[in-house]
């Protein structure tokens, strides 16, 4: 079965776009699901996000362009089924020659058909650049689903408008006729503001079951975890952002149809630090709070079921 693509877009900047891309990328893969990431935004953020140093020379830039082979640049990350197509500020660049080029708009399209014809992945996740440039109308016309993370704001509401206005323009224009809205992503959500609530009803009110029913909250924890180059379920996997990924990531399969190609939960090997917690637990039945306090001693807690 060819892999699927999926694209995460939305051209207003600082809505959670490349934490999304990333840690569904990586709960994803956490199910034995096989993916690709491809960063397709200069700043490079989904690659420094899963831990790998911007290289110049490393992205996809070249492979637009025919001048190099596809395979040749993936790269494998530190986690299990899930490989990488970094990205640097070089690709910048190619917006400049991508015009000049012949079919500029399919060139990503052509470039990614040998390896999404093949099973060596079941999943393709390309992460956009804040704007609606020839590289975004590239992953556009290369998608097979649009996935759109939106902040619980108003201002943001304007930018989903024109990303559906682009995505109408795209089928009509036959770049790219079977492109499909997969869903709408509530991201830097706050239960306590009623903003959030309005914002998240709203949008609900308008795209109805096209709106995943799990919102990504605002937590410090999903903030600190680029900064060490780790996705959130390995950085902390008992958060309540790596338990609101690891539910989106479940939607997602289900409603791409993958999850029954998922295997079972008891096949799949835990991230390494439940893995650590587990043996703790095994080993010893209270831990210490403090070496400096006797007798300070605590029963660990248990783990979320998620």
């Amino acid at each position: 079965m060819p892999a699927i693509v999926i694209a995460i877009a939305n051209q207003k900047g600082g809505v959670g776009k490349t934490t999304t891309a990333v840690n569904l990328a990586a709960c994803v893969a956490s199910t034995g699901t096989n993916v690709l990431m491809i960063d397709m935004d200069p700043q490079a953020n989904a690659t420094s996000g899963l831990g790998l140093e911007k290289k110049s020379g490393a992205s996809i830039y070249g492979v637009l362009l025919g001048q190099e082979d596809i395979n040749s640049i993936i790269q494998h990350t530190d986690y299990d089924n899930l490989d990488i197509i970094p990205s640097e500020v070089d690709l910048c660049g190619a917006e400049m020659e991508l015009s000049k080029v012949e079919n500029h708009l399919v060139r990503l399209r052509e470039s990614i058909a040998p390896i999404k014809a093949t099973d060596r992945y079941d999943l393709i996740i390309i992460d956009c650049g804040p704007s609606l440039n020839v590289l975004t109308l590239n992953v556009f016309a290369a998608a097979d689903h649009l996935v759109v993370p939106l902040q619980c704001e108003y201002y943001a509401l304007e930018g989903i408008s024109m990303i559906t206005r682009v995505l109408n323009q795209i089928r009509e224009s036959g770049v790219n006729p079977d492109l499909d809205l997969l869903g709408v992503i509530m991201t830097m959500f706050d239960g306590r503001t009623r903003l959030s609530r309005q914002v998240v009803e709203e949008v609900r009110n308008h795209f109805a079951d096209r709106v995943f029913e799990t919102n990504i909250p605002r937590t410090t924890r999903l903030a600190e975890a680029p900064s060490f180059g780790q996705p959130i379920i390995y950085y902390d996997p008992y958060s309540a952002g790596a338990a609101a990924y690891e539910v989106l990531a479940q939607e997602l399969l289900e409603r791409l149809g993958l999850a029954e190609r998922a295997p079972e939960l008891d096949e799949v090997p835990p991230p390494p630090a439940f893995a650590d917690f587990k043996a703790a637990r095994e080993t010893a039945a209270v831990v210490p709070i403090s070496p400096a306090r006797e007798g300070g001693f605590i029963v660990p807690p248990t783990p979320p079921l998620l």
